[in-house]
């Protein structure tokens, strides 16, 4: 690809091409310029210069508790989230080879929530409790669709058909649960199954924040093995990658950026399926996974979601995931159509 270079950072080294630093410059600045956009937003308002009062610590008390305390937590929380789960849905759809590869398509997602509910139902209600239980639960259903879609290797397509069947189990499972366990906590399970970032404060936020950085800590590293494998298996092979150990080590790797979102906030949809292809659109990378795109685009997503769920309506606030699941959906059958036409 023409006006393409290398960074090196000691023995890591990230291709690059020039589209692609302008592309993430440009979506930087316009999440940079959203979040302080969603600052001012709200029945409190609140201008620039508030803002810049409070990061001078100039501002009154008022002033700091809106900024800090009530806003800041959902704005940092929709940026690393949405951040997360786009990471999540590039390795899946780079495993795969298909866009449909997304966690919240292949079940994973539901396994998370599955690992909630049954915390819940333990009578745990700390993130910490709740971010164990949905780890838990997205790598035994990674586990159990990596086992079931196994012959001789891991296929894309096969590993999507076993995940959706996964999926549509494990969503009776949940609809089980709720039905079994008493009003106060099927109420908890079906507000926090909305997904919502309404209850989101700094301890969620910093917990999840922990884990999340453990994955973009081995991002570089999991995107150089991505590419490899969409090579091919053998190509991958003959590269010298131990194919299908890496295979399962970047499930591992999606299932847990899914897994934070999902116990802090609740299964947000579809921000995880369509951030990465918007990604390799803007950046000009075809099929090529691109971590950094699709983690911005993510935040993006996710933050003007949240947005809209707070202010579009006056006088309603409605779940994040509310609105994601309105507009992924949509997004998901004009996916549909034109992966059918390319006779997908």
């Amino acid at each position: 690809m023409s006006g393409a270079f290398v960074l090196r950072a000691g023995n890591l080294s990230l291709r690059a091409t020039r589209r692609g630093v302008v592309v993430c410059g440009l979506l930087s600045a316009a999440l940079l310029a959203l979040a302080l956009w969603a600052f001012t937003l709200g029945s409190y308002s609140l201008s620039l210069g508030d803002l810049a009062s409070v990061m001078s610590g100039t501002a009154g008390n008022s002033v700091r508790t809106v900024v800090l305390e009530w806003r800041a937590p959902r704005i940092v929380a929709a940026v690393l989230f949405g951040a997360a789960l786009a990471m999540g849905g590039a390795v899946f759809q780079s495993l795969t080879r298909n866009p449909l590869g997304s966690p919240d398509v292949i079940g994973f997602t539901t396994g998370s929530y599955t690992g909630v509910v049954v915390t819940l139902l333990a009578g745990a209600s700390s993130y910490s409790a709740l971010a164990a239980g949905a780890l838990a639960g997205g790598l035994v259903t990674a586990l159990a669709v990596y086992l079931l879609a196994f012959r001789r290797g891991v296929r894309g397509f096969r590993l999507i058909i076993v995940g959706i069947a996964v999926g549509a189990l494990l969503s009776s499972v949940n609809t089980w649960f709720s039905v079994k366990a008493d009003v106060d906590t099927a109420l908890r399970a079906a507000v926090w199954g909305a997904g919502s970032l309404s209850a989101i404060g700094w301890p969620a936020v910093l917990m999840a924040s922990a884990l999340m950085a453990v994955v973009a800590l081995a991002a570089p590293v999991a995107q150089r093995r991505m590419r490899w494998l969409e090579l091919g298996d053998d190509t991958a092979a003959m590269l010298g990658v131990r194919v299908e150990r890496t295979k399962l080590l970047l499930v591992v790797l999606g299932v847990a950026a899914t897994a934070a979102v999902t116990a802090a906030a609740g299964p947000i949809a579809f921000v995880a399926l369509a951030a990465p292809q918007i990604a390799r659109r803007l950046t000009g990378r075809g099929t090529s996974v691109d971590l950094t795109g699709s983690a911005l685009v993510g935040a993006l997503l996710l933050l003007g979601a949240d947005i809209a769920a707070q202010h579009a309506i006056e006088g309603v606030v409605l779940p994040t995931g509310a609105v994601t699941v309105c507009v992924g959906g949509a997004y998901l059958l004009v996916l549909l159509v034109r992966e059918s036409r390319r006779g997908w």
